[in-house]
């Protein structure tokens, strides 16, 4: 009988691995969004959607975790990492909010690049959450926290580079503002999910 008095540790890791999936699908859909041809405003909500779930499953983990004595992690490392990884959903829904609000139908070169390292990063990033329940098996989550950081920094080199051609060929101010913002949103979630895995990459350390 004891048995139904001790805590459901797996919920937690179970709260990280649907909001990994959650974010994945929409950096996928944020992919297909400016890859052109798409109903953006059906496409916008659909992310949006996604992006509730998301903040719904964030504040579930909070909430479960003021109300559980023992968890599998610090409690501190797991609100850090919800959290970071609920920052991720929130820019890629900035970043599609964007191109709707500023009806930015045809699509640039460097979203569609900006997008699809945020595709690879948001897949790096579930692998290495799948992995943290059982921290034993570091290496494959730390190879995942790897593939995130060099993502990181090839969104990085795009996003200078973007940046420079948008401004070096300039007509439309307010355009290149739009795009720059747009950018800079799906850069940002690939820096958020480079915090996600550093966050994973001190607990496999700390556990080693």
């Amino acid at each position: 009988m004891l048995r139904w008095f001790l805590p459901r540790e797996e919920d937690f890791f179970g709260f990280f691995e649907r909001h990994a999936a959650l974010t994945v699908q929409g950096a996928r859909e944020m992919r297909r969004l400016v890859q052109g041809g798409q109903d953006i405003p059906a496409a916008a909500t659909r992310i949006k959607e996604l992006e509730h779930q998301a903040d719904v499953i964030t504040h579930d983990c909070v909430e479960r975790l003021h109300k559980t004595f023992i968890t599998p992690l610090d409690r501190d490392d797991i609100h850090q990492l919800i959290t970071r990884m609920d920052d991720v959903m929130d820019y890629i829904e900035a970043a599609a909010f964007s191109v709707m609000l500023y009806d930015l139908t045809e699509m640039k070169a460097p979203a569609r690049a900006l997008a699809d390292v945020l595709v690879r990063s948001s897949e790096a990033m579930a692998v290495a959450v799948g992995g943290l329940n059982n921290l034993k098996k570091a290496d494959g989550i730390l190879q995942a926290c790897i593939e995130v950081n060099r993502l990181e920094n090839e969104g990085d080199d795009i996003l200078r580079a973007a940046l420079a051609e948008l401004f070096r060929g300039a007509t439309d101010p307010l355009l290149v503002l739009k795009w720059k913002e747009v950018y800079e949103a799906l850069e940002n979630a690939t820096d958020r999910c480079e915090d996600v895995a550093n966050v994973i990459e001190g607990l496999v350390l700390e556990h080693a």
